[in-house]
């Protein structure tokens, strides 16, 4: 798969913030991070490389890169202390709008342990899972869960299989 980004969306007053990079193809896989650290629309990093093995070995032709946060940052320890529910917002109109054309849709959750930094992203896959519960969602992740439950973050994963993720169960124990 070539880095051919077509879809880029950063927030347009701040460049700390990213909804969508990607590209979308016949059989694209849409892949949930934690948060955007550095790619953009010209220059790939770790996680985006990762990424689109995964996509590729999996037969898909294509990828977008969502996240649960859309704060940018490759530190999540500098992650917004609370909340921005208006960021929060508008990366879930980002998603829905993206997708909103897509019958059969393959999501990757791919946040990775991290996800612990912050309660907030609770409340960010919460949100995720609920406002797509109309779509037909096969959601994956990669390999086997991290020992305390959560899927594996791409960056930090090899290129092991992607399998059946139950988000639903998943969501559960969240709370």
């Amino acid at each position: 798969m070539k880095y051919d980004i077509k879809i880029y969306e950063p927030k347009k007053t701040s460049p700390y913030y990213r909804f969508t990079l990607g590209t979308l193809g016949k059989k694209p896989l849409y892949v949930f991070g934690l948060n955007p650290s550095t790619a953009t629309d010209i220059d790939s990093d770790t996680t985006v490389s990762k990424v689109m093995g995964f996509a590729t070995r999996h037969g898909c032709d294509s990828f977008v890169m969502f996240n649960l946060y859309a704060q940018r940052t490759p530190y999540p320890d500098k992650l917004h202390k609370q909340i921005d529910k208006d960021l929060h917002n508008q990366n879930l109109e980002h998603i829905l709008k993206t997708i909103e054309n897509n019958k059969d849709l393959l999501f990757l959750a791919a946040w990775g342990e991290t996800v612990k930094v912050r309660d907030y992203f609770k409340i960010c896959i919460h949100d995720i899972v609920s406002k797509t519960k109309t779509k037909n969602i096969q959601w994956l992740k990669i390999g086997e869960l991290t020992k305390s439950g959560h899927p594996r973050h791409a960056s930090r994963s090899g290129y092991v299989g992607l399998t059946n993720f139950d988000i639903d169960k998943y969501v559960k124990t969240l709370k």
